[in-house]
């Protein structure tokens, strides 16, 4: 949700929902996209690096936001932003260069207050094994004072939750 060049939106393919078996989520996703692990997320072990999940989980939360209507831009003009006030992280699996993940975002918390909770789940392509789930809590701020703000009704009409699990 920022205009960082800490990631490239192009890394991201979108892909519908469709395109992916339903029963690998654990909840229905708003949005999802694909990737090809590069040797330059590895760390010393040869697997991702736990940092670039947090790149990435932060590049599909930007995507789906644009794909929602707001982007670093409408931000700006509406003066109200999203910021990270927390990450949580659960490694299930290694992943290596050359696997393809598939990322799900979706929104399970949303009251309309500041704070909504935004969940991911990673998943190889190739065997459809979860690598990697978690959960971010963004906070509304007012982008002139940086204070947490309650959300403009655009966030709270476009940031709807999801309500229904699969499994």
């Amino acid at each position: 949700m920022t205009n960082s060049n800490i990631f490239k939106d192009s890394d991201i393919q979108t892909i519908a929902t469709s395109d992916t078996p339903r029963d690998v989520w654990s909840c229905t996703p708003q949005f999802v996209g694909k990737l090809t692990v590069q040797p330059e997320h590895l760390d010393e072990f040869e697997h991702t690096n736990n940092t670039i999940y947090l790149v990435w989980m932060q590049a599909i939360a930007a995507l789906h936001s644009a794909q929602l209507g707001l982007t670093f831009q409408d931000f700006v003009k509406l003066g109200y932003g999203c910021v990270a006030r927390q990450h949580h992280m659960e490694y299930k699996r290694p992943t290596f260069a050359g696997d393809t993940l598939w990322i799900a975002t979706w929104i399970s918390h949303n009251d309309g207050k500041a704070d909504m909770i935004r969940q991911y789940q990673f998943v190889r392509e190739s065997d459809h094994t979860t690598v990697m789930q978690g959960h971010t809590q963004w906070v509304c701020i007012d982008m002139k004072t940086g204070r947490p703000k309650k959300q403009p009704l655009r966030f709270v009409e476009a940031y709807k939750v999801v309500h229904t699990n699969q499994n």
